[in-house]
Formats: structure tokens, sequence, C-alpha cells
């Protein structure tokens, strides 16, 4: 996740961690985490490097780590606060797992073809310009390499996504307190479609992972597709 200001993640996932330092058991998708696919939707990661995008405080990639088998699950997020708690959290688990303190586009860039697999659930692909991360993520993974990410079907609220590539301004804290903003991309289904043929991936699927009842519950999309023999950008 980006930022140009002041660390607008300071404050998240802060008291999760004080009280819940294990390993998580599972692995969702949906917003609120308790249903749905779980990792069975990356495919078989014996052996496969990885990259989790925009990881927070690491927890998915700590679960795949631990638990899957990978040659490396790479845990990347842009915020100091969320590496400071990744690495406290889940340091213990190199070098299997790798806690890396980028910007998704700079680390992706850096990194053509060196990755089996990229995910990112509610993560990076919701924070990041779509037409700078996703040919980065291309041409970050090998030919036939696979994307996958969930991201919010429409705005908290109910309000719908957008049909066209613009992000919204959300509500965010500073390390004070202090109210400020941060972007962020709520697409349709098509509209992901469309980039993700654009940037150089190919057998793009979207399915809808119902959100349930209350004020904050939230529809999600989840996306995969595979980077071509040829990806744009490589």
């Amino acid at each position: 996740m980006t930022t140009r200001t002041a660390d607008l993640w300071h404050h998240y996932g802060r008291v999760r961690h004080a009280a819940d330092r294990a390993v998580p058991d599972d692995f969702r998708w949906n917003w609120a985490q308790d249903g749905g696919p779980g990792p069975e939707v990356l495919g078989d990661l014996t052996g496969a490097c990885v990259g989790d995008l925009g990881a927070g405080a690491a927890r998915h990639a700590a679960h795949l780590a631990d638990r899957h088998r990978p040659a490396r699950v790479d845990a990347v997020d842009a915020s100091p606060a969320q590496y400071a708690m990744a690495v406290d959290l889940y340091g213990h688990l190199a070098p299997r797992l790798r806690i890396v303190r980028s910007d998704a586009v700079g680390h992706l860039r850096a990194r053509p073809g060196a990755y089996d697999v990229l995910y990112s659930v509610f993560g990076a692909v919701d924070f990041t310009e779509p037409r700078e991360l996703l040919p980065a993520a291309a041409a970050a993974l090998r030919p036939g390499g696979r994307l996958v990410f969930s991201t919010l079907g429409h705005h908290l609220g109910g309000t719908p996504a957008r049909p066209d590539v613009r992000s919204v301004d959300v509500p965010a804290r500073t390390p004070g307190g202090g109210a400020a903003t941060m972007r962020r991309w709520v697409l349709r289904g098509r509209v992901w479609s469309d980039l993700l043929d654009r940037a150089g991936f190919t057998r793009v699927t979207v399915d809808v992972l119902p959100g349930g009842r209350g004020p904050r519950a939230a529809d999600a999309l989840l996306v995969a597709a595979y980077r071509l023999p040829t990806a744009a950008g490589s």
C-alpha cells in the first residue's frame, strides 16, 4: 500500500496485534474474513515463490509460509507501522517468510519474472493506481504465473462500484490522529477484466463473494488471471 503523506496505516490492526500473535489457522478472501474460498484458489504452492501485495501485518502471508510449503512468501507493504508489526509477529518464520517494506509497484518492477503467484487481499490492488500496478505484476510473474486478488464489489454503505478507472477518497488517520484521506479504487468486474487484459493477463475470472448483512457488510470480487507467455512490460 502506498502513500505520499504520513503513514496512514499507522493505527490499522494495532489492537489485534496486541491480542492475537498466532499464525492464523485459516485464509479467507471475503470482506468479513469468515467464509468463502480459501488458499486453494492460489493453486498448489509447494516450492513456489509467492508475493503478498499490501500485506499489512502479514497474517495471510504467515499462514501460507507456515502451512503450504512454498519456497518463499514475500509480504510487501509500504507502511512503516505495518512492516514493524509484521516483523514483530512473524519474523521468526524467516527465511520462508520475507517481510519487505516497499511500495508494491517499485518492488515488482525490480523483480521481472520472479514470482509464480501474486495475490492481494483488500491490499495494494485496492490502494494503488491499477494502470501502474497490474502491468508491474504481469512483468514480475513468470510466464503462466497467477495473480489473484479480492477487492470491494461496491463501496461500503452500498454505493455501486465505478464503471471507469477512477479512485475515490476514503477517510484515514495520521499517526497523530488527524483526519486525512487516501485513494481507493472500487471498480466493476468488467473494468478489472479490461485492465487485466491490457496489462498482459489472460483467462480472467471474476466471482462475487456475498458480504452478508450489517452497516459494514460488503460484497467482494474475487479476481484471478494468468500472465500471458509474453506479458506487457516484459
